[in-house]
C-alpha cells in the first residue's frame, strides 16, 4: 500500500512539473520565429490576408512570423504539412472553406481534418465576383446561360484547384442553371486570375479582391456577384440570385489551425494576439481593401462553424458525385 502511495505521490509531481513547464513554456512563446503556411499561391486573396494578419503578430510576438506558401491539391498539401508538423505553437496554418469540403471530396487525405488540427479562430470572410474575359460575347448572367446552353461543355471556367470555393461556385452555378462548362483547375488563386486576364479561360468566380481591379481596368467584365446582396462597394453590380437564380450564395472563408497536440496554452497565445490583430484599426483597414470582413471568434466557436461547414459541403460533394481523386 506504502508502495502504491509512494508511485501516485510521483505521479502527481511529474504531472505538477509538467504543467509547471507548459505553462512556463506559455508565458516565454514565441522565442523564435513562426511559420506561417498558406496553402495557396501568392497573389491571391488568401496570400494577402496572410501577409496582414503575419505582419501584425509579427509586432505583437516580437518575433517574425513568416508566410510560408505551400499550394496545391486544393489546398490538400499545406493542409498535410501543418497536420504534421511538430505541435510547438511555431507552425499555424491559415486554412480556408476548401478543407471543409476536402473532407469529402478527397478519398485518401493523408490527414484528418478535425483530428490532426486544432482550431484558433476564424479570420473573415468575403463574397466572389463573377467574372469573364471580354472575348466572350456576354454581358450578363442569362447571357452566359443562353450560351453555355448554345455550347454545352464547350465554355471552360478557372478556379484555384479542386474543392475551392472558386471550384464549388461555378459547379454549384452550373446546378441551378442547368448548364455544362468544364473545369479548369489552378494551383492558385494567383495562377486562375492571371489565366482568366490573359483570355487562357473565360469565366472565373473571383475573390472580389483580386477580380475587381482587373474589372475596373477594363480588362474582365463583371457579371454578378455571389453574396445575398448587392455590395456596397459595387452597387450597380447584380447578384446571381436577382438574376434569376434565387438562392444562390457564396463565399470565402479563412481561419487559424495549429497542430491538435499543442498546448491549450499556446493555443490561447494565439488565439489572444491574433484576436487582437483583428481589432486594430490600421488591420480592419487593411483588410476592407481587400474586402475582407474580419471575425475572430473563439476555438470553440469556430471548430463547431468548421464541423457545420464538413456537413454542408459534405452533402453537397455526395450529391453532386464529385471526386477529386
Amino acid at each position: 500500500m506504502a508502495m502504491l502511495r509512494s508511485c501516485a505521490t510521483l505521479l502527481g509531481l511529474i504531472g505538477l512539473m509538467w504543467q509547471f513547464s507548459v505553462s512556463g513554456w506559455a508565458q516565454n512563446y514565441p522565442a523564435k520565429t513562426v511559420r506561417y503556411l498558406v496553402s495557396d499561391s501568392a497573389g491571391g486573396l488568401a496570400d494577402a490576408l496572410g501577409r496582414i494578419v503575419a505582419a501584425g503578430l509579427t509586432e505583437v510576438f516580437g518575433q517574425q512570423v513568416i508566410v510560408e506558401n505551400r499550394a496545391g491539391a486544393g489546398t490538400t498539401i499545406g493542409t498535410a504539412v501543418a497536420a504534421k508538423a511538430p505541435a510547438d505553437g511555431y507552425t499555424v496554418l491559415q486554412m480556408s472553406g476548401t478543407a471543409t469540403v476536402n473532407v469529402t471530396l478527397y478519398r485518401n487525405l493523408s490527414y484528418d481534418l478535425v483530428r490532426d488540427l486544432a482550431p484558433v479562430t476564424r479570420l473573415g470572410s468575403s463574397p466572389a465576383i463573377v467574372v469573364v474575359h471580354p472575348s466572350l460575347p456576354v454581358k450578363s448572367i442569362a447571357e452566359l446561360v443562353t450560351l453555355a446552353k448554345a455550347r454545352p461543355g464547350a465554355i471552360s471556367f478557372a478556379s484555384a484547384g479542386s474543392g475551392t470555393p472558386t471550384y464549388l461556385a461555378p459547379e454549384l452555378f452550373k446546378t441551378v442553371a442547368g448548364v455544362d462548362m468544364l473545369h479548369v483547375p489552378y494551383r492558385g488563386g494567383g495562377e486562375a486570375i492571371t489565366a482568366v486576364i490573359s483570355g487562357e479561360v473565360p469565366v472565373y468566380f473571383a475573390p472580389l479582391s483580386s477580380g475587381l481591379p482587373p474589372v475596373r481596368a477594363g480588362r474582365l467584365r463583371p457579371l454578378a456577384v455571389t453574396s445575398a446582396a448587392r455590395l456596397p462597394l459595387i452597387p450597380d453590380l447584380p447578384t446571381v440570385a436577382e438574376s434569376g437564380y434565387p438562392g444562390y450564395e457564396t463565399g470565402f472563408w479563412f481561419g487559424l489551425v495549429v497542430p491538435a497536440k499543442t498546448p491549450k496554452e499556446i493555443i490561447a497565445a494565439i488565439h489572444g494576439a491574433t484576436v487582437g490583430v483583428l481589432k486594430r484599426p490600421e488591420v480592419n483597414k487593411r483588410m476592407q481593401d481587400i474586402v475582407v470582413t474580419a471575425v475572430g471568434d473563439s476555438p470553440d466557436e469556430f471548430a463547431a462553424f468548421i464541423k457545420s461547414e464538413i456537413e454542408k459541403w459534405g452533402k453537397i460533394v455526395r450529391e453532386k458525385g464529385l471526386i477529386a481523386n
